[in-house]
């Protein structure tokens, strides 16, 4: 199974527990791994053979920002579905939501939340 690769996608939105997550909103890092079988774009060399990680992106962007979440788990879960749902030739998908500025009373690079679903 082959794989295509987003790192580091910067989206704000208003997810958290806090009313103040859900008024003031922040900025999220996404990570995402999608895997399909790649064969065929690697040999038409054609964007129509892939899923193209602009379209991919516009799917994240979308239910991310559509809906606020309390839980990075469940805003984990929103993608990787879309992703499923959107895109019928991923198998499977791995995402990984981080929050920089979780509230949380310690010094971190980030909180994060990693999940894998398949077909």
């Amino acid at each position: 199974m082959d794989k295509i690769t987003i790192r580091g996608l910067k989206i704000f939105a208003y997810h958290g527990v806090n009313p103040e997550e859900k008024e003031n909103g922040q900025s999220f890092i996404i990570d995402v791994d999608y895997f399909l079988d790649l064969e065929k774009a690697c040999k038409s060399d054609s964007l129509d053979d892939t899923v193209s990680y602009a379209k991919a992106v516009k799917s994240i962007r979308r239910v991310f920002t559509g809906k606020s979440y309390d839980l990075i788990e469940r805003a984990a879960q929103v993608i990787a579905d879309a992703l499923l749902e959107d895109f019928k030739e991923i198998e499977k998908v791995s995402v990984t939501v981080k929050k920089p500025e979780a509230p949380v009373s310690a010094e971190f690079d980030y909180m994060a939340v990693t999940i894998h679903r398949e077909r």
